[in-house]
C-alpha cells in the first residue's frame, strides 16, 4: 500500500468512516500473522494476538503520529500483543506458514522438474528459518521477507540497531551452515 493512500485510509478512520478501516486490515493482516505466528508457534493463538493487534491499533489510531510507516506502527502493536499472549501460555515457536514462504518462490516458467526442485529449496529454507532461535528468526523474516528497515525493526521489537544487525548477522551464518548444501 502506498503511504498517500495509508494516510487517506487513517484520515477516514479518524473521521469515523469505520469501514476503511478493513482495507489497512486487508493490507497487512497477512505479515501481522507471520510475526505473532513466530512468536507464538500456534496458528489459533497467532490468528488471536493478530487479531487482538489489529484491535489495538483501532482502538488507539489517533495516537498514530505518522512519525513511522503505518505498517511499522502496527507491527509493533501485534509484536507486543504476542509477546504478551507468549508470556502467558509458553509455548514453543512452529514453523511458518507457506505463504511468508511465497516470497522465496522462483519463477513459475520453468519446466516440472525445477519447478520440483524450487519447492525442495523452499522446504529447507523454511525449514532453517524455523530452527533458529526465536528473535534471530523474527528477524530474518522482518528485514529479509518483509524488507523492513533496520529503524523500523528497532521500532517493532525494541532492540537496538547494533544489536539487530549483530543478530541478524549470526542467523545468516547459521543459515549458511544449514544451507550450504544448496549452495
Amino acid at each position: 500500500m502506498r503511504d498517500l493512500d495509508e494516510q487517506e485510509y487513517i484520515r477516514k478512520v479518524r473521521d469515523g468512516e469505520h469501514a476503511a478501516y478493513a482495507v489497512l486490515v486487508d493490507a497487512y493482516k497477512l505479515f501481522a500473522f507471520s510475526i505473532a505466528l513466530k512468536i507464538l508457534g500456534n496458528e489459533e493463538e497467532a490468528q488471536d494476538a493478530a487479531q487482538e493487534g489489529f484491535i489495538k491499533a483501532y482502538q488507539q489510531i489517533h495516537q498514530f503520529e505518522g512519525k513511522s510507516k503505518f505498517s511499522t506502527w502496527l507491527y509493533t502493536i501485534v509484536y507486543r500483543t504476542a509477546i504478551a499472549q507468549r508470556k502467558n501460555t509458553r509455548i514453543k515457536t512452529s514453523a511458518m506458514s507457506d505463504s511468508i514462504m511465497a516470497n522465496f518462490a522462483q519463477d513459475n516458467t520453468t519446466p516440472q522438474l525445477v519447478k520440483m526442485q524450487s519447492d525442495d529449496i523452499q522446504r529447507h529454507i523454511r525449514f532453517a528459518i524455523d530452527r533458529l532461535p526465536e528473535t534471530e528468526g523474527l528477524l530474518v523474516m522482518l528485514y529479509y521477507i518483509n524488507e523492513n528497515s533496520i529503524r523500523e525493526i528497532q521500532q517493532i521489537t525494541g532492540l537496538t540497531g547494533a544489536n539487530i544487525k549483530i543478530k541478524l548477522f549470526r542467523a545468516r551464518k547459521k543459515l549458511e551452515r544449514e544451507l550450504r548444501f544448496l549452495l
